[in-house]
């Protein structure tokens, strides 16, 4: 379906997007990054990029390769773009980068005047060559594409690997943290499938953590160090930490419930302690309809809304209502299922206030029946109050 949008009117897109890119490629044969140095705690540098804010769409690699993410882009209800990419994807040898996905983006996001949140995953998908020497564990993908499949996952504290990860971080903020576009990096690392902070957490593998050391001191360590090193490496860009929560399991590497809650507080004050006013939270899975991967996620997402008003904060889209309506909270109808999911994501907190921005997936963003819900979204972030949907049947 998505091939047909492929049309003569993508193509003089597409074609200024090639350019774009030449001229990015060109302007970036050596590192483009550097900014004013930034001391951890700081409110901020005086060239703190301008706040993240809109609708974003949510678009990985794979559909990088067709034109019709340009579409999405230019779709005039869309304020900005995450991509989500795998580390592998970018360098798979240690030490030849291809940066060829990450330069077509944010070329095109800047002749777009559209603003770049970037999510690269490690974790499971980190390459090879960055786990050798460091300590891994077999595990089963959690939720998300490859949901059951054992891959070998790096210990989240592991230094060797930690080591390998920052210092391609910092390849990134080299290259691209200059970049007008760059508004929001995700913070990663001590992750598994996503740039949530989760870990596989079944009771089999809870004995596995157990017997690997894991504690809730190693686990918030490697999260302040992570903090700490995109603090350096993205000195004017705001850093999200996708929400998540620790182990059930205590210093004594003890199964022990509630610890993951208390972990996942941590986390989240570190964060703001360490990086101030550049801190967004963010949750990733928002839908208003049933749905697996957490039996908590309305939970979850008021938690972030709780933020809102104090720092900023996001929300992210479980998936795509034309994919999932049912999941989305209507079965056969993808625009109600869209506008009632966007009704959760932008309820208000007690103290009037919205999220930042919201994260829909490419599909909904691409589709024709959805295009009014997508502008009475947009609308919202130009006013208080919280979404109500149009009456769709």
């Amino acid at each position: 379906m998505r091939r047909s949008l492929v049309t003569a009117v993508l193509l003089p897109l597409f074609a200024a997007a090639l350019l774009a890119v030449a001229s990015f490629v060109q302007a970036s044969a050596g590192p483009v990054g550097g900014g004013t140095p930034h001391v951890i705690g700081h409110p901020g540098p005086p060239t703190l990029v301008a706040a993240p804010s809109g609708l974003v769409v949510v678009i990985d690699t794979a559909e990088l390769k067709d034109p019709s993410w340009l579409k999405a882009l230019n779709n005039p209800s869309i304020s900005g773009v995450a991509l989500q990419i795998h580390w592998s994807d970018i360098e798979a040898t240690q030490g030849k980068p291809d940066w060829s996905n990450l330069d077509a983006l944010f070329a095109a996001a800047a002749a777009s005047k559209k603003w770049v949140h970037l999510l690269i995953f490690p974790g499971f998908f980190a390459p090879t060559w960055a786990l050798a020497g460091a300590k891994t564990e077999p595990f089963a993908i959690q939720y998300g594409p490859g949901k059951g499949t054992v891959l070998p996952l790096p210990m989240p504290w592991d230094p060797t690997y930690l080591a390998n990860w920052l210092a391609f971080v910092k390849q990134v903020g080299d290259r691209y943290g200059s970049s007008p576009a760059l508004r929001l990096v995700a913070a990663d690392g001590p992750t598994s499938v996503s740039a949530e902070f989760t870990l596989p957490n079944s009771p089999k593998d809870l004995k596995t953590w157990g017997n690997d050391g894991y504690t809730p001191s190693k686990y918030i360590g490697a999260w302040q160090n992570i903090f700490k090193a995109y603090a350096a490496d993205f000195p004017s860009q705001y850093i999200s930490l996708s929400e998540g929560s620790g182990l059930n399991i205590n210093d004594q590497s003890k199964v022990d419930a509630g610890e993951g809650l208390r972990t996942k507080q941590a986390i989240v004050d570190s964060a703001n302690d360490l990086l101030g006013r550049r801190f967004a939270l963010q949750s990733s899975n928002v839908h208003a309809g049933p749905g697996p991967h957490s039996p908590n996620s309305e939970k979850e997402d008021q938690f972030v809304i709780g933020y809102s008003g104090r720092i900023i904060t996001g929300l992210q889209l479980r998936t795509s209502a034309e994919n999932s309506s049912a999941v989305m909270g209507a079965k056969g109808n993808p625009p109600l299922a869209l506008s009632k999911s966007i009704n959760l994501a932008m309820e208000t907190n007690k103290a009037g206030q919205h999220v930042n921005y919201l994260e829909i997936y490419e599909p909904d963003v691409l589709a024709d029946e959805m295009q009014s819900v997508l502008r009475d979204a947009a609308s919202l972030f130009t006013k208080h109050g919280p979404f109500v949907p149009r009456v769709l049947h």
